[in-house]
């Protein structure tokens, strides 16, 4: 018996629905083609993921796509990059307030600032319950153009679900940072920003620290800013932390920048369960060596930035022996291949030490019924993420020395019985400081299938 094919116009809505919620985008574009109801029926893939990349572009597409079309967005990367006759940071800030107000129900969204933007786009975020991933980059120097801790704070305040948070190069506000003021060498703080209006919850105390009274927070990455705000210590935290990534301030010694990333680990520690230190970690002023009195009791997974420096791993992963971590992972770039393994080699070497001990940090006067913690018996993989460099390519005999130090790696995780694996990590920019920080893109939107809008 032979069947009769059943038209696609002859089709239930329902069906048709259901065939294209499992069509990638290129297809659902192509199906959209057929006539007027198939190009309405694919709206809600076609319009899923949206990139746009760039002010001009941003401004294009408010004027031109119907504001019904935002409804279906769900992931939204905007940039607000373009000339100086674009427009001044209200007219930048009114056209990304247009278009978050007719997109509702977002989840993901990526704001890629430039010349920044101003106090009236705070109203676009007000009643975005979907929102959970909100990651925003001022690419700008933030001595010309500053992007204020006091809006961002405000925006991610304002947002119900928001579970993953990533800021990068925001700049500290003279209403919170008052010693900042004329200090040398000079900090760049923003001292117009007394126009953001309290917010309902944290009132004025728009500062980075309150973020951690968010409730719903589960993941905080903070890179290229000033974190010496003294409320680290005294803000109680709202929120349990799961994953914290702490960058370190290029206006800072290194000195500073591990003293305020200390602080805020210890802050935020009972609930910690991944850890991205930028810069080397001590157990000097915070016990985080000692397995019955470190802050970081769920500490199981640590990840060291491309930029972390290399003769501090040993020591920094001393630091944090009284955590049961499980996992380490470490980025580098090529030309730190050698000395990322010969580093990891001596903290395993100090491993095989210290495995027959309990972890000289210990408390000696610790009740017998505290069990004995040895030093990382927890650990269970290591992993090394290599990014290349495009700008500077690594010679022949460069890439076998590279090769035959991870392979001396791998073979000793080996003997350890020790998961390992060495894999790249991507391309990197060839400015490293754009990204180069960024390690667990997982928690970012990412856009490998979406409309994007490049030229208008």
């Amino acid at each position: 018996m032979s069947s009769t094919p059943f038209p696609w116009t002859s089709l239930p809505i329902e069906m048709k629905l259901s065939v294209v919620d499992n069509l990638d985008l290129g297809d659902a574009r192509n199906l959209s083609r057929i006539d007027r109801e198939s190009y309405r029926v694919c709206l809600p893939v076609t319009f899923q993921a949206v990139q746009l990349k760039s002010q001009c572009i941003l401004q294009h597409f408010v004027n031109n796509v119907p504001t019904s079309y935002c409804r279906y967005i769900r992931q939204l990367e905007l940039c607000t990059e373009g000339g100086d006759d674009i427009g001044t940071p209200r007219s930048r800030s009114d056209a990304v307030l247009k278009l978050l107000s007719a997109a509702r129900c977002l989840e993901t969204l990526a704001l890629n600032i430039f010349a920044s933007l101003d106090a009236t786009i705070l109203p676009g975020f007000t009643g975005m319950a979907d929102l959970h991933t909100l990651a925003i980059t001022n690419w700008e120097d933030e001595a010309v153009s500053p992007l204020s801790e006091r809006l961002v704070v405000s925006i991610a305040a304002s947002l119900p679900a928001l579970e993953h948070l990533s800021l990068e190069n925001i700049t500290r506000s003279s209403l919170h940072a008052p010693e900042l003021i004329g200090a040398y060498p000079v900090i760049p703080i923003v001292e117009d920003d007394d126009d953001i209006p309290m917010h309902p919850i944290l009132g004025s105390a728009l500062n980075l620290p309150s973020l951690l009274r968010i409730p719903t927070l589960r993941t905080l990455s903070i890179r290229d800013a000033h974190l010496g705000d003294k409320d680290w210590v005294s803000t109680d935290p709202s929120c349990s932390l799961e994953i914290l990534d702490l960058g370190s301030s290029i206006h800072e010694p290194e000195p500073f920048n591990q003293s305020c990333i200390e602080c805020i680990m210890a802050c935020v520690g009972p609930k910690l369960g991944a850890l991205v230190p930028a810069a080397p970690v001590s157990s000097t002023t915070y016990p985080f060596g000692n397995p019955n009195e470190t802050p970081l009791k769920h500490l199981r997974k640590v990840t060291l930035p491309p930029l972390f420096p290399v003769d501090s791993v040993v020591d920094t992963m001393s630091s944090l022996a009284g955590s049961p971590i499980e996992s380490l992972s470490v980025h580098c770039f090529e030309d730190d291949v050698i000395d990322t393994c010969s580093a990891l080699e001596d903290f395993l070497s100090l491993r095989v030490e210290r495995s027959s001990t309990p972890s000289s940090s210990s408390d000696s006067s610790s009740s017998p019924s505290t069990p004995t913690i040895t030093f990382y018996d927890k650990l269970t993989r290591i992993d090394v993420n290599i990014s290349s460099d495009d700008s500077c390519p690594s010679s022949p005999e460069e890439k076998q020395e590279q090769l035959e130090a991870t392979k001396r790696l791998l073979e000793f995780c080996a003997d350890l019985k020790i998961q390992s694996a060495v894999a790249p990590a991507g391309r990197s920019l060839a400015n490293k400081r754009a990204r180069a920080s960024s390690v667990d893109s997982a928690l970012w939107p990412t856009f490998g299938s979406c409309l994007t809008v490049a030229a208008v």
